[in-house]
């Protein structure tokens, strides 16, 4: 058999869901394709399927392999084009997997776009602050916040956000505006982001010489704990406390003055870089790499959230 129909009938088993629907949508008869299927996990030496009378279910090795599978079909269905020189729509799907509060705030208004441009490409996006493991779970891209750590996934920096302390006019009246870092440690509390680090830094003057200074870490007592930074900020507009957050959660609240930036003279902001992150593959896909293009070239435009 041709291993490349192979994998393209077992794509095909796995997303009908059942040998006796993927038979039906390829017309052939099921006994037919069931015994592909039995050849190729002979020839694999691995059961890629757990089936049952009323299920089936990849096995771990059955996952890798289905999604190597789509990524070889992709390739060589694109490669093909180029080849023949087609000067086609872009067409097929994306799976990235973006922050909660970016992603809803700032990458669907961009991938909206994209769409408009690109109509026939299909998204699946999940909405998510943790960290997907991209390859296993099958993404094509993620876009992520902060330090990068996986070495084994290449990544371009698409835009900058900075943290801001903020607190409402309410929250200031009761406790007070802070003048120096170290009131903060008393009579004051902060909401916090559950992935974020604990301390907050600021530039310490020991004179009125501005050169003669040092960072200094402050902990304010925490008053609240959360992953979401939209519900951090609400906390914050209503008076609950002091909150470090990304301009690009509060910048709506600072200029509409719910929220009021606090020691803007002293305090260090960290610098967070935001990423596409994909797969270090042979070939990268051209609707992923047309789109990390446009993500870089939308925010160069529309990066609206400095404060």
């Amino acid at each position: 058999m041709n291993k490349f129909e192979d994998m393209k009938a077992f794509i095909r088993i796995v997303d009908a869901g059942s040998i006796t629907k993927a038979a039906s949508q390829l017309n052939i008869a099921k006994s037919a394709l069931s015994k592909r299927l039995t050849t190729l996990e002979l020839s694999l030496g691995i059961s890629l399927l757990n089936r049952t009378t009323r299920s089936q279910v990849l096995t771990d090795s059955g996952r890798a392999y289905y999604l190597q599978c789509l990524r070889i079909i992709d390739d060589v269905t694109e490669m093909e084009s180029i080849l023949q020189n087609k000067q086609c729509a872009l067409s097929g799907s994306i799976k990235i997997t973006v922050p909660l509060s970016f992603g809803l705030s700032h990458l669907a208004p961009a991938i909206t776009e994209f769409n408009k441009l690109h109509h026939q490409i299909k998204f699946d996006i999940d909405f998510n602050d943790r960290k997907t493991a991209i390859i296993n779970e099958g993404y094509d891209m993620a876009v992520r916040i902060g330090k990068l750590h996986d070495s084994s996934l290449i990544a371009k920096k698409i835009t900058t956000v900075k943290t801001v302390l903020v607190a409402s006019q309410q929250y200031l009246d009761k406790h007070g505006t802070p003048k120096s870092p170290y009131e903060l440690l008393t009579n004051h509390v902060k909401l916090h982001y559950s992935n974020a680090p604990g301390a907050l830094y600021f530039e310490h003057r020991n004179n009125r010489d501005k050169k003669d200074s040092e960072k200094i870490s402050i902990n304010i007592p925490v008053a609240l704990i959360t992953n979401n930074g939209d519900y951090l900020c609400q906390a914050a507009v209503a008076g609950m406390g002091l909150i470090s957050t990304p301009d690009f959660i509060c910048h709506q609240y600072i200029k509409n003055r719910q929220l009021i930036p606090v020691l803007t003279d002293c305090f260090i902001p960290t610098v967070l870089g935001v990423y596409a992150i994909y797969p270090q593959t042979r070939h990268l896909n051209k609707r992923i790499r047309m789109l990390i293009d446009f993500l870089v070239n939308f925010f160069d435009k529309n990066s609206d959230w400095d404060v």
